[in-house]
């Protein structure tokens, strides 16, 4: 086995370690609202919290110390919108990764439309087969030798929106979502095969 100390590694080594060790990963394809301009943009580092209430995270990681769009955006309204990316929608959701000004929508590389919330006033994608408007419940910036790295959103959904294609007897069919994740590089993983395992009692 190779035993490698994480601080005699750049930041770009242990990224590297990090995606390519932990895969496959769920993307999250995050809105948000700056003024009259919504960012979008997908991210990786994204999973479930709690059910209880149910709360997501996305952590967001700046750039030279400076926060990206969806972060400072959620940070401001205290909104966001949560789609999962499936295999109808990742080469568009992949177009919305380019970097553009603040005052610049993503979504005008894309043929996506708009879709109104109901609870909050960010919009959502209407082409996702899943969509989960959220409040910002909690936002934790990273430090690290005295200097923020990442932006941790906590996000409380307040709304499901669910193609009722997937929906059968209060469950999601993962197959008919056909869900995308992410491995390392410019490289994506589908669903594949499947199996059960009982857990033990």
């Amino acid at each position: 086995m190779l035993s490698i100390e994480p601080s005699a590694l750049t930041e770009r080594d242990t990224y590297k370690f990090l995606i390519g060790s932990i895969v496959p990963r769920p993307i999250a394809f995050v809105t948000t609202r700056n003024g009259d301009t919504i960012n979008a943009a997908p991210f990786s580092y994204f999973n479930i919290v709690a059910s209880e209430p149910p709360l997501l995270s996305v952590s967001v990681q700046r750039k030279n110390g400076v926060m990206k769009d969806t972060a400072r955006n959620a940070v401001a309204t205290e909104e966001l919108v949560i789609h999962i990316v499936d295999e109808t929608n990742v080469a568009l959701v992949n177009e919305t990764a380019a970097n553009l000004g603040p005052a610049e929508s993503e979504l005008d590389r894309t043929t996506f439309t708009t879709a109104p919330s109901d609870v909050i006033e960010t919009p959502g994608v209407k082409e996702a087969k899943i969509r989960m408007e959220c409040k910002l419940h909690h936002h934790v910036p990273i430090e690290h030798d005295g200097k923020v790295t990442a932006d941790l959103l906590i996000a409380r959904v307040v709304r499901f929106h669910i193609d009722p294609a997937l929906y059968e007897a209060g469950r999601i069919d993962a197959e008919r979502l056909a869900p995308v994740s992410r491995l390392a590089g410019n490289f994506y993983a589908t669903l594949g095969e499947t199996f059960e395992i009982e857990r033990p009692k």
